[in-house]
């Protein structure tokens, strides 16, 4: 015979299996190789990284099923604009793009900075006096955007990967890009004490962006997840990983 207590904390969780929102299909989840926040191994293809484990986190814990797929920037981006069940990561909120998707956020924190070749003379100290010059970026990157939209003369890449090789040939005068994908590239490049940052112009924050026929509900109850992710410690053992 069930006691009273045990039929009521029974009701309790079966209630609370009821308030979860349903997951009519997976969501297909996008992203690009940007270290540390999303990145594949070399050998298996395995995803890893400060924002794809937030979001794997987020989404066992939200019951949705969903598959993640590395690709260049531009199709990724490309694919949750167009898909409905799809969003793209890590993705910096800015105006420009504001209207074009539903938010989760944000995931992490990111800085954008302008590097130089160690041996240049020529030290700008802040965003206005990099007007003489070209600045390296990639295509449909948010720092590259938002240096072209200010009116700065921008070489574009296709791969920001491509870009500290291209600043030591002098293929442009300095490399604007996230504080810390700039640090990783630079390492994986051996290229330590030949490229130096100069200075911070702007500090971000990146997000998951969802197609705008994405459910509110949904929308929001992954909000949620994030805050309590927050609250409990989780995001930042994620963080402590990669340091």
């Amino acid at each position: 015979m069930i006691s009273f207590k045990r039929k009521t904390a029974c009701l309790c969780c079966f209630s609370l299996l009821l308030a979860l929102p349903l997951s009519a299909s997976a969501l297909n989840l996008y992203t690009e190789e940007y270290p540390p926040f999303n990145m594949s191994d070399a050998k298996t293809g395995a995803l890893s990284g400060i924002s794809v484990d937030k979001v794997v986190m987020l989404m066992q814990r939200a019951n949705q099923a969903y598959s993640i797929k590395s690709m260049p920037w531009t199709r990724s981006y490309q694919m949750a604009l167009q898909q409905e069940h799809s969003c793209v990561f890590s993705t910096t909120r800015t105006p420009e793009r504001e209207a074009q998707f539903q938010w989760v956020g944000p995931l992490v924190h990111n800085n954008w900075v302008v590097f130089a070749r160690a041996d240049d003379s020529r030290v700008p100290k802040q965003l206005e006096d990099l007007r003489p010059y070209v600045v390296g970026g990639y295509q449909n990157d948010a720092v590259a955007e938002f240096l072209k939209h200010n009116g700065f003369e921008v070489d574009l890449a296709m791969n920001d990967a491509d870009n500290p090789r291209k600043l030591l040939h002098k293929r442009f005068d300095f490399w604007a890009t996230g504080e810390m994908l700039g640090t990783w590239l630079i390492q994986r490049s051996h290229l330590q004490g030949q490229i130096v940052p100069l200075f911070t112009f702007k500090q971000t924050d990146m997000y998951l962006a969802c197609h705008l026929k994405m459910p509110a509900q949904k929308i929001t109850y992954f909000n949620q997840i994030l805050r309590q992710m927050e609250r409990d410690g989780s995001t930042q053992a994620i963080e402590r990983k990669y340091r």
